[in-house]
């Protein structure tokens, strides 16, 4: 039985922080219609300019909260959290492109809400996964590289027994567990640090556990974690 955890010395770097979870099982996640996701990512493109107000991009407010946390723990050099990598593109008019049906899904919620969403494939996870400060020598791989690139000692990561599965908490991911076009079974999250948005948060959980059930079948069930519910069964 695999459970994802939030450790406590993760709640020493962002005690009021709250992640949504989704699990969704037998999914198909095989590409049907690019031009339909393709068109899902422009129409979340349009809708993510809305936090966009201001030309500073820095001064943005959901940029301006994500800075701040990552300020809160060593990262690697140019590391930026998730989101703020995709509204950069979209502040210079580059269109994402699909990928696979379930990363375009919760891509496309990420914009719509302007929140950080990740995903993994639940049948290559070893073990729990653990949302925590890192060791320092846990093994990464990331896509476009063949050499693993621990993360720094105190470095937030996502990581399960066999090594870590998302860098700076939500930069960039491991090759090992990400989503293909064969994930059967998936273990989502969206990330909060800003309490003022908790309303916002609760319908993009909830948007995005509909939208995956309804285009992609099997069946999805939600959880949120807090510093005061911190575990829950993934598998």
């Amino acid at each position: 039985m695999k459970k994802f955890i939030i450790e406590e010395p993760f709640w020493t770097i962002s005690p009021t922080a709250t992640i949504g979870i989704v699990i969704c099982n037998g999914i198909d996640n095989s590409i049907k219609d690019e031009e339909k996701y393709n068109n899902l990512l422009l129409e979340a493109e349009k809708e993510a300019r809305k936090y966009l107000q201001d030309p500073e991009f820095s001064n943005n407010e959901v940029i301006k909260v994500w800075r701040d946390a990552f300020k809160k723990f060593k990262t690697k050099k140019g590391a930026r959290y998730s989101i703020e990598a995709l509204l950069k593109r979209i502040k210079n008019g580059n269109h994402l492109g699909t990928i696979n049906p379930l990363v375009d899904i919760y891509n496309s919620i990420s914009l719509r809400y302007a929140m950080p969403c990740g995903g993994e494939d639940i049948d290559t996870l070893q073990g729990d996964v653990r949302l925590t400060k890192a060791v320092g020598d846990e093994d990464f791989v990331t896509l476009g590289s063949d050499k693993s690139e621990s993360p720094f000692e105190g470095e937030i990561i996502y990581k399960d027994q066999v090594g870590a599965i998302c860098r700076c908490w939500n930069w960039r991911e491991s090759v090992r567990t990400m989503l293909t076009e064969e994930t059967k079974n998936a273990f989502l999250c969206i990330e909060l640090v800003d309490e003022k948005r908790t309303e916002e948060f609760e319908n993009a959980l909830n948007d995005l556990a509909n939208t995956v059930q309804a285009e992609l079948g099997g069946t999805s069930k939600t959880a949120i974690l807090d510093i005061r519910n911190n575990q829950v069964i993934i598998e």
